[in-house]
């Protein structure tokens, strides 16, 4: 996910949960003070009935009312409270005045109604309702589900006493749906608030993550530029000194050394990342007790058995005294001395290179690490290692001589144009050794020229391309120099494409340099056989020849620079082969015998597959035969 993205939602969010919180302190809040409203108001209007109810009931003492017999006294109260006009008038206004009181009534101790709002149930038994104060002491979630659900009626009560004793309760319902009505126009309207506070911090985390990381698309730009080696495009403005200026200078001065030293080390670093590339070492870990943990594919090759078989067991049992390796390895355990680069030859007849190591943890050793490398591809490191190293010095060498040959030899082509303006007036017959003088001396400045350009870093022009096409090129242009020395040139090619991405020109002559060095090597003329077939992640390209070979003792010559046993050769083709590949992380090596000539063997890394269009190897091919 990008940042800006980032940036955006999380004060999106910030602000989401914001706005809810206060949305919902605020709804409390609201819902709270209208319950709380809600029930001191229905608790006033019941003081207020009980003060009437009590104005309504005369001293019984100066009437004719039993005052000893409670049924007698409690129909005298019944009659007085049923017919005191104050007492019923202030009754029935209550709920007209009030909306969200459902009823009020004053009922007797045994719940039967003395007065009620509903006349029907005047004398009848009052249905009692839940406590108004189960909602009053509720917290807000229970509060919003009691007044949002459906309907409801609570009750706020209060009671009545005559000299001391109760007689009765003033009930006054209170009804939820009215609640709801006034708390719902308030939450609708914060719902409102919230989404448009939500939409705005949209726009303005945008506008901020916007103005924030722009400069971030403008170092990622120069850090592209730099990567490129594009660094001198970059502009590093010394006046400008916040954050980004100074990033910017930085970057640029960082592009400069990394301009200065690629050109240097890029050759070498690349011969040696793909050598250890192919290096692949055997690893075994120990625990403690000398018993295996841990074993690398590698390895099994080396001691020429499957992994299942090596893990779990010791040392002891894995290695035999009777060997020197096996010797050396159980001598080390038993003495804890560790082994560095030892040189052995293993069971199964290979030379590999051993190191030992105990691993310690403060004073105890808790296990082992044994490392085996193939002595072989030790060796082949150093060789390459040693061929950059020469063909550095080579490219050093030419440059410094060519630089020192290139001003006489310009002086001597000058004065060479004076000498013949005088000697052609002069000497007439003298003209042709001057002009035979002048081309060599020409020839000499292009041969100069030649072997600048090879040492020269090249910027390599990568383009996606079918392998085939390319190698059926070579053929194309290798095909009068084979015509004339009787060569066939045969093409065993994969039937699906071969993609890959390389400088086309350049891969075109790396393979031309050794196709035509194939031809030449068969002047009686023969079979040159170019293939080509994938492995993996590799393109393997292989050229064979009919022709003598190359001789054992001068195999390890065979990619120097100059090196060459032809009279008229420049020893500068194969040299720029190996270069080459090494360009586009691959690798070249041959096999020659006498009786079997020589096979070149390529090696390209791959690609997925070409996009649509861009390989058009099968619709040529398919139109050469509809034309044949």
């Amino acid at each position: 996910m990008r940042r800006k993205t980032i940036i955006v939602l999380v004060i999106t969010l910030m602000v989401t949960v914001l706005v809810s919180a206060f949305s919902y302190l605020y709804i409390s809040q609201i819902l709270r003070l209208r319950i709380v409203s809600a029930y001191e108001t229905a608790t006033s209007l019941t003081h207020q009935l009980a003060y009437a109810a009590g104005n309504a009931v005369p001293d019984f003492s100066s009437t004719s009312v039993d005052t000893s017999d409670p049924a007698a006294l409690r129909r005298a109260l019944a009659d007085y409270v049923q017919t005191d006009v104050s007492l019923n008038n202030l009754l029935q206004s209550i709920p007209g005045d009030w909306r969200y009181i459902y009823y009020v009534a004053v009922v007797d101790t045994t719940g039967k109604a003395l007065l009620h709002t509903n006349a029907a149930l005047v004398g009848k038994m009052a249905p009692p309702h839940p406590d108004f104060e189960q909602i009053l002491r509720a917290r807000f979630r229970e509060q919003i589900r009691l007044v949002f659900s459906p309907a409801a009626v609570y009750d706020v009560s209060y009671p009545l006493e005559l000299n001391g004793a109760p007689f009765g309760t003033i009930r006054i319902g209170v009804q939820t749906v009215f609640l709801k009505s006034e708390v719902q126009a308030r939450l609708m309207r914060s719902l409102y608030i919230s989404i448009a506070l939500i939409f705005v911090s949209l726009f303005l985390a945008a506008g901020i993550s916007n103005l924030a990381l722009g400069p971030l698309k403008e170092i990622s730009r120069n850090l592209d530029s730099v990567s490129a080696g594009e660094s001198q495009s970059i502009a590093g403005d010394e006046s400008q000194h916040d954050e980004y200026g100074l990033v910017t200078l930085k970057i640029a001065n960082l592009g400069r050394q990394i301009r200065d030293s690629r050109e240097i080390f890029t050759a070498l670093k690349d011969n040696v990342d793909q050598l250890m590339s192919k290096l692949q070492d055997g690893l075994m870990l120990f625990d403690r007790d000398s018993r295996v943990v841990l074993v690398s594919a590698p390895l099994e090759g080396f001691l020429n058995r499957p992994r299942r078989e090596l893990l779990g067991r010791t040392v002891q049992e894995l290695f035999d005294r009777k060997s020197m390796f096996g010797s050396a390895l159980l001598n080390a355990f038993e003495r804890k001395r560790p082994i560095s680069q030892r040189e052995f030859e293993t069971t199964s007849g290979k030379r590999v290179q051993l190191s030992l190591d105990f691993v310690q943890e403060q004073t105890s050793q808790i296990g082992a690490l044994l490392i085996m490398r193939d002595a072989e591809s030790v060796r082949r490191i150093g060789d390459e290692i040693e061929m950059s190293r020469r063909l550095s010095a080579s490219g050093r060498l030419t440059r410094g001589v060519a630089h020192e040959v290139k001003n006489p030899i310009n002086a001597i082509v000058l004065h060479l144009q004076l000498l013949q303006n005088k000697l052609a007036q002069q000497e007439p017959d003298t003209r042709r050794h001057v002009d035979i003088i002048d081309s060599e001396i020409r020839r000499l400045d292009r041969v100069i020229q030649t072997l600048v350009d090879f040492t020269r870093p090249r910027d390599l022009h990568l383009e996606e391309m079918d392998l085939r096409r390319l190698l059926d090129d070579v053929a194309l242009l290798a095909g009068p120099d084979a015509e004339q020395h009787g060569v066939t040139i045969e093409r065993h090619m994969d039937e699906s494409p071969l993609p890959v991405k390389v400088d086309s020109d350049l891969m075109k002559q790396a393979f031309l340099n050794v196709v035509i060095n194939g031809v030449q090597a068969m002047p009686n003329g023969g079979l040159l056989t170019i293939s080509a077939h994938r492995d993996n992640d590799v393109i393997i390209v292989e050229v064979q020849d009919q022709g003598a070979g190359i001789p054992k003792e001068l195999h390890d010559k065979v990619f120097e620079l100059y090196f060459t046993t032809k009279t008229e050769g420049s020893g500068i083709g194969l040299a720029q082969t190996y270069q080459i590949l090494q360009w586009h992380y691959g690798s070249v090596d041959f096999q020659s015998a006498e009786t079997t000539g020589t096979i070149f063997r390529f090696q390209i890394p791959a690609m997925g597959p070409l996009p649509q269009g861009n390989s058009e190897y099968e619709a040529d091919t398919a139109a050469s035969h509809r034309g044949d």
